[in-house]
């Protein structure tokens, strides 16, 4: 899975394309779309900006491709949201992983319930700094 990960400073070349380029496929096949991608009162450092603020607001440091360009998307459509202030953060986008088709998924017998549980990990003694800590 590809993840677009925060951390500290600004948007890297490499996220700010990454969003640009979602955008601008997202605008040639949408042409409602593509009129809200036009507006003169958006761009791409603000966008960034709105992005970084709502991972902020989570407390998440991690975040799937598709939750950052839906971001991204809600920040050229909706109108209500206006020049966002800049996060002190940096963003790394990172290659996803490369498919291994030679190894198997092991089977699950059919009676068998999967459950997704929550583990936590105890908290260390030291204070860990969070991203927007640094």
């Amino acid at each position: 899975m590809n993840n677009l990960k925060s951390s500290l400073m600004k948007a890297s070349e490499n996220f700010k394309t990454a969003i640009e380029n979602y955008l601008n496929q997202n605008a040639l096949g949408d042409a409602v779309f593509a009129q809200h991608f036009a507006k003169q009162s958006k761009n791409m450092e603000s966008c960034c900006n709105y992005i970084f603020g709502e991972v902020k607001k989570t407390g998440l440091c991690a975040f799937d491709n598709q939750e950052i360009f839906d971001m991204a998307v809600k920040y050229y459509t909706d109108d209500s949201i206006g020049q966002p202030q800049p996060v002190n953060c940096r963003v790394v986008a990172s290659e996803p992983e490369k498919a291994d088709l030679f190894t198997a998924v092991p089977e699950v017998p059919q009676n068998t319930a999967i459950v997704k549980t929550a583990v936590t990990a105890p908290k260390p003694e030291s204070k860990t700094l969070t991203l927007f800590d640094l």
